[in-house]
């Protein structure tokens, strides 16, 4: 067994002595008697019995330990690693198993995020079943069942909607595939509290890695998942029932590019997987999904517009106000059902410096008609620039939407300047705020609601070249495009001020 497959980077301890009572020996040696390889792959030809590589029978000894009571240890595991290392197959096998060594009346489930990933699993089992004469003997094939008579047991598929499982009871074994995919804790709640009544239970997710967040910015399920796993590896948390086991490069925020990376996160490399094709696949796919399918670390957000890691690299919590220092102001946002975010780049510094003076945001339990507080708005605009430690440079915004607060600024006097949002502006701009990113130009004040809007943009390719935008109505990017454009203002040349008047006394 390669040193690279075996442990992966995060794993839970499990005693040897419950190792070696628990399931996985038992499991592996029945995926390798009557298990066949369904697809044609670099590991084997479509027809031959599957054979276990050494990691992958100790995943199975790990996951499937047995306490001394003689259950199971674990009544949740999450296992994540790279695509193509042999989860399907892996999980299809597990799942005929316990449908065959379990006890009477066992009910063994797939579930997903949607009915066809859950069939992924499924339909290689239900394959599997086809291709080998003694499995065909013993269980009966149905569209979304597998039953095994001589136990009264059943295998399903399950679809998403967490509120048709109710009255499930589920044993020995859930396989949840791609945890990742998920988009709440409806359905894994469900499913964790359906084999409460069952002596052995395991709610078992197998993926690879995601984004860290939902829409609502809050953590996603995997990740949640992930992050508590490894709380538990680092001993913060003491949680016996629950087995972690994540492959993952050693430093997630490195070199997508690099072969060394490759092979810490996929155990299966250059046997179950092959080298040539993720030579192939990082020419042409984008870091984010190379990052998330290839080396299983987790993203901000699917289609990622800044390099990994860049954003966190030009961060300073140190930087403090310099008085009188130069500011340009900038705000971007509408009345309702989003979000309006105000910024300020100093200029006094170094290098220019964001920081976040507000952001009013719709709370997710607000009620229908909630509108951003327009005169709230306003006053803070007006507070700051009134302020005698700035010299506010200007105030910049599109009007289309802010007539009203244009006309109000512009009445106290203040610098306001009209930055409509087209395409021929904000391309140069985004391009900009980009090179300002990559090339440390600039740094900014670590505000997490800040880098919230940062990672929810995405690209969007315009006639004149990429802009950003939102990945969904609900993914908020108001302060990261109040940022854009109040950089591409706040680098260029300060307009002159106009002359002070001069009043000379002439003498007759």
């Amino acid at each position: 067994m390669s040193e690279k497959s075996w442990p992966p980077r995060w794993l839970t301890e499990v005693p040897i002595e419950d190792q070696l009572r628990g399931d996985g020996d038992l499991y592996a040696d029945f995926a390798e008697a009557v298990c066949r390889v369904t697809k044609d792959s670099v590991a084997s030809p479509a027809g031959k019995l599957l054979s276990l590589r050494p990691w992958q029978r100790e995943l199975l000894r790990h996951a499937l330990a047995r306490r001394e009571d003689g259950r199971f240890r674990h009544r949740t595991a999450l296992v994540g690693m790279a695509r193509k290392n042999g989860k399907s197959a892996l999980a299809a096998s597990m799942g005929l198993a316990g449908l065959t060594v379990g006890g009477n009346g066992s009910e063994i489930y797939s579930c997903a995020a949607d009915r066809d990933q859950a069939r992924i699993v499924f339909g290689t089992a239900k394959r599997m079943i086809e291709m080998d004469q003694e499995l065909s003997s013993m269980f009966t094939l149905y569209r979304d069942a597998i039953e095994f008579k001589e136990k009264a047991s059943v295998y399903r598929v399950l679809s998403a909607e967490a509120y048709t499982k109710e009255g499930l009871n589920p044993s020995p074994l859930v396989i949840f595939d791609e945890v990742h995919a998920q988009p709440s804790w409806d359905l894994w709640n469900t499913l964790s509290l359906a084999g409460g009544a069952r002596a052995d239970s395991l709610l078992f997710g197998i993926t690879t890695a995601g984004v860290k967040t939902q829409a609502n910015g809050q953590d996603s399920l995997c990740y949640s998942l992930y992050q508590y796993g490894q709380k538990i590896v680092k001993e913060e948390v003491q949680d016996k029932s629950f087995f972690f086991a994540w492959w993952e490069p050693t430093k997630p925020e490195g070199d997508h590019r690099d072969q060394g990376l490759w092979a810490q996160a996929n155990p299966g490399l250059g046997d179950i997987v092959d080298l040539g094709d993720f030579e192939s696949a990082v020419l042409r796919t984008p870091e984010a999904e190379f990052r998330t399918k290839r080396i299983n670390c987790f993203v901000s957000t699917s289609v990622a517009w800044l390099p990994t890691g860049s954003w966190e690299a030009i961060e300073d919590k140190t930087r403090v106000p310099i008085p009188g220092e130069e500011v340009v102001l900038a705000f971007d946002g509408s009345f309702s059902n989003d979000s309006t975010a105000l910024v300020a780049w100093s200029l006094g510094g170094e290098k220019p410096h964001l920081s976040v003076v507000g952001l009013w945001e719709k709370p997710d339990d607000a009620e229908q008609g909630w509108y951003v507080p327009i005169a709230e708005v306003e006053q803070t605009i007006i507070g700051f620039a009134r302020d005698t430690r700035f010299d506010v440079r200007e105030i910049v915004f599109d009007p289309a939407r802010w007539n009203r607060t244009f006309m109000v600024l512009d009445e106290e006097g203040l610098p306001v300047l009209a930055y409509p949002n087209s395409a021929e502006r904000m391309v140069p701009a985004t391009q900009k705020f980009y090179e300002g990113v990559v090339n440390q130009s600039f740094t900014h004040d670590g505000d997490e609601r800040l880098a919230r809007h940062i990672a929810n943009c995405v690209t969007k390719q315009s006639s004149r070249g990429v802009m950003v935008a939102k990945a969904s109505s609900r993914r908020k990017v108001d302060a990261a495009v109040a940022s854009i454009f109040g950089y591409d203002r706040a680098t260029q040349p300060a307009p002159p001020k106009p002359p002070t008047a001069r009043y000379f006394s002439i003498q007759v």
